[in-house]
């Protein structure tokens, strides 16, 4: 059976997706400092993992850290409509680094855009 993972290229790709995304992250006011850790590295690991496992890849992610309970592990930050919007942008940008079909980006897009939006917790944008 041929995974969504397969037809869009597997891990090259979506290595490629994850390490634009955080490129965009690591300058972005909004969204850095909601990665706590000063290298980026082991979180652009898990969402790598995570989102291989999604589509269809290895198993890697669960393996490594379980049932992934996006919403548990993301609780302690402040994630807001403005912090979503961010992540977006830094995420389309990973999407138009690789050579994905119309349908294949569609697909992708919907599901960032649902998970964006889900992973809001709070409307009150932090004070700079």
């Amino acid at each position: 059976m041929t995974t969504f993972y397969d037809e869009i290229g597997g891990y090259p790709t979506i290595e490629k997706i994850v390490a634009t995304f955080y490129a965009g992250v690591a300058d972005d006011p909004v969204l850095r400092p909601l990665y706590p850790e000063e290298d980026l590295g082991p979180a652009e690991e898990r969402f790598r993992l995570f989102l291989v496992q999604y589509w269809g890849g290895p198993t890697t992610y669960s393996e490594l850290r379980g049932h992934p309970r996006l919403r548990m592990r993301h609780a302690p930050f402040a994630v807001t409509p403005r912090a979503a919007e961010r992540w977006l942008v830094h995420f389309r940008e990973g999407l138009d680094s690789v050579e994905l079909s119309p349908e294949q980006d569609a697909k992708f897009w919907d599901y960032v855009t649902h998970a964006a939006q889900f992973m809001v917790n709070s409307f009150e944008e932090p004070v700079t």
